[in-house]
């Protein structure tokens, strides 16, 4: 595995510093994944105790998360250890398309591609603050790479003081949904490790064979050291020395954490 075009942290950041606000209501993207995780006759926007549901699939209760997933990292835990099983959704955007306009609903005044793109590895940086959430036996990670559109328009939203480039986005929609990957366990994390990575591993070693610079190797190692998929070893001089872990010792972490039952998804209401 070779993964290429990583950004840093300051980069990323820049692309959405001057955005003032995003509407509150629904974006024509949510709805999309909703409609293309959903299945025939499934319920929407459902209310299951405190929570809003986005998509019931049976017994399988799907969350949309565009944003981040330490938003939703207590919901989920909560709704795992009850005992249901929960898809999360978590699209990356492998490319995006920007859409300018004069101002809200007005015309277009620009159109190009943003430079910034996200590839599976962006996953890490999600994972970063929910691994006390995944792994879990309820739980699977769905995770597809998409294409969109972005349309904005100047203002600052909420700020009190206008900035320079503020915008605010009037919607995103999905123009291609690509391949999807699926996490259940901390072993599936190994399939995004560089085949010719060493037994016993260093962040110097990572960031070489995934073509990333050593901070972000650094951050995938932490992931893979909380979720359970490596462990340290050792040292070389002051860098931590790390192994991937066996399917067995995977297993058995996650043996500890299933539920005493699975619950079945009671009759629910469609959220007002």
């Amino acid at each position: 595995v070779h993964q290429t075009g990583a950004l840093k942290p300051a980069q990323v950041d820049r692309e959405f510093s001057n955005q003032s606000t995003v509407d509150v209501m629904e974006t024509t993207l949510h709805r999309q994944l909703k409609e293309h995780f959903r299945e025939p006759g499934s319920e929407v926007e459902v209310k299951l105790g405190r929570y809003r549901i986005d998509v019931v699939n049976g017994d399988r209760l799907v969350e949309i998360q565009r944003s981040g997933l330490a938003a939703i990292r207590d919901k989920i835990l909560k709704l795992c250890q009850e005992g249901y099983q929960v898809e999360v959704v978590k699209p990356l955007v492998a490319r995006k398309k920007l859409i300018k306009l004069t101002r809200k609903n007005g015309t277009v005044t620009d159109s190009r591609w943003s430079p910034l793109r996200c590839t599976i590895l962006d996953l890490f940086d999600e994972l970063l603050y929910f691994t006390r959430v995944f792994p879990h036996p309820n739980l699977k990670l769905i995770v597809p790479m998409i294409e969109i559109e972005e349309i904005r328009y100047p203002g600052k939203g909420r700020r009190r003081r206008r900035r320079k480039n503020d915008f605010q986005v009037l919607d995103r929609q999905i123009l291609e949904i690509g391949e999807s990957q699926e996490f259940a366990t901390a072993i599936d994390l190994h399939r995004l490790m560089p085949v010719e990575l060493p037994k016993r591993f260093g962040t110097a070693e990572l960031a070489k064979g995934l073509g990333v610079p050593r901070y972000q190797a650094q951050r995938i190692c932490y992931v893979m050291k909380k979720t359970g998929s490596a462990i340290e070893v050792g040292k070389q001089g002051n860098a931590i020395v790390y192994q991937l872990v066996s399917k067995t010792a995977a297993a058995k972490s996650l043996k500890a954490k299933r539920t005493k039952k699975i619950l079945k998804v009671p009759k629910l209401k469609r959220a007002s």
